[in-house]
């Protein structure tokens, strides 16, 4: 029986951790007493196995267990489940990255445009692209317009809603895609550029599905979600009907999953063309090399699927694009909100040079 690997960081001390370690196993596989299994059952392949309890310090161990991937059904949810179900709720525990074997990573599709579908929509080869924001909260349909027309006659490769962005009596989804798409597309008739909104999609199931159509019906090219909020298996299953490129944002996403495994790997899983998470520096807490790590996993050949685009963002600003450019390399978004809403006046100055710095070589 096939067997997809998890490893575990466990905080435990050392003449503890073996038995720690099997408890960690049976709950995320059987989730019973081993003393109450019966052999009648035939369900002892079914039992997690520890494979490698390795010593960190400080009473930190890494800790490998095997699961048999017929519990997972194949399935986004089911596979969640078996990795970090009940376990999660245990707070000596953190998931810290997942092997899986080629027969359960053909049950997923991945990204379906990837890397390369963004840089074609964006008309951009061999530079990283670039995004910003369409923020504060409060503002009308118009208002938001208004800015995103500005980030397109300056050239910006994507110009998304803020995550705060939802339904709000404010500026209602349809009316803000309609009038911001169209304010795009204006600039781009005016620039020759060929700047894509990217409206968010947020709410239920019904309504996500209903602002999908509307985006559809509006010649949206990409979108926005949550995945953490709408639920990952909702996520996987909406990434299939959208039929445009997908950026992932990390909202509510602060389980104890590492970073590089959560959104490099399984964001990327599910469906994520590009994957938004706070970048090292900024108003965040990660450190360089988790994000580096991250970024290497959503870009890393992974079986068949497609890669996904790393954009680093939070609190960034124009000063620090020549080290983002070095530290990532070409194949990477950049985005910039805040530091270019400030600029006021000047709002379309400096996204210009926004563009001008992340295409300019070194």
């Amino acid at each position: 029986m096939e067997r997809l690997t998890a490893t575990y960081h466990l905080s435990s001390k050392p003449e503890d951790i073996e038995a720690r370690a099997v408890a960690l196993a049976t709950e995320q596989s059987l989730e019973m007493p081993l003393s109450a299994l019966r052999e009648d059952w035939g369900v002892g392949d079914l039992l997690g196995r520890v494979e490698a309890i390795e010593p960190l310090g400080a009473d930190l161990f890494r800790v490998r267990i095997t699961l048999a991937i017929a519990t997972t059904a194949f399935e986004a949810g089911q596979l969640l489940n078996m990795l970090f179900g009940n376990c999660a709720l245990q707070e000596d525990v953190e998931l810290i990255d997942v092997e899986l074997p080629p027969a359960l990573l053909s049950a997923f599709q991945g990204p379906r445009f990837g890397i390369a579908g963004l840089r074609e929509l964006a008309g951009a080869q061999g530079r990283p692209l670039t995004c910003t924001a369409l923020k504060p909260q409060g503002l009308s349909p118009d208002q938001l317009a208004e800015l995103a027309h500005t980030f397109a006659l300056a050239g910006l490769d994507f110009v998304k809603d803020d995550h705060g962005l939802g339904n709000q009596r404010f500026a209602p989804f349809a009316q803000r895609v309609r009038a911001v798409n169209q304010a795009v597309e204006k600039a781009n008739r005016t620039s020759g550029y060929r700047t894509c909104y990217v409206p968010n999609l947020q709410g239920g199931p019904k309504e996500v599905l209903k602002q999908a159509r509307i985006a559809r019906e509006e010649g949206i090219r990409a979108v926005m979600v949550e995945p953490m909020i709408l639920g990952l298996p909702f996520f996987h299953e909406l990434v299939e009907e959208l039929g445009v490129p997908v950026l992932a944002h990390p909202a509510f996403a602060g389980q104890r999953i590492a970073p590089a495994l959560l959104f490099g790997k399984l964001f990327r899983l599910f469906g994520a063309d590009a994957v938004i998470y706070p970048n090292y520096g900024g108003r965040f807490s990660y450190s360089r090399q988790t994000c580096l790590d991250l970024a290497n996993n959503a870009r890393k050949a992974w079986g068949h699927l497609r890669p996904a685009l790393p954009v680093p963002a939070g609190g960034m600003s124009l000063e620090r694009v020549g080290e983002m450019k070095e530290a990532y390399g070409p194949d990477t978004m950049l985005l910039i909100g805040g530091a270019l809403l400030s600029a006021g006046e000047r709002l379309l100055e400096r996204s210009r040079e926004f563009v001008e710095r992340v295409a300019s070589p070194g």
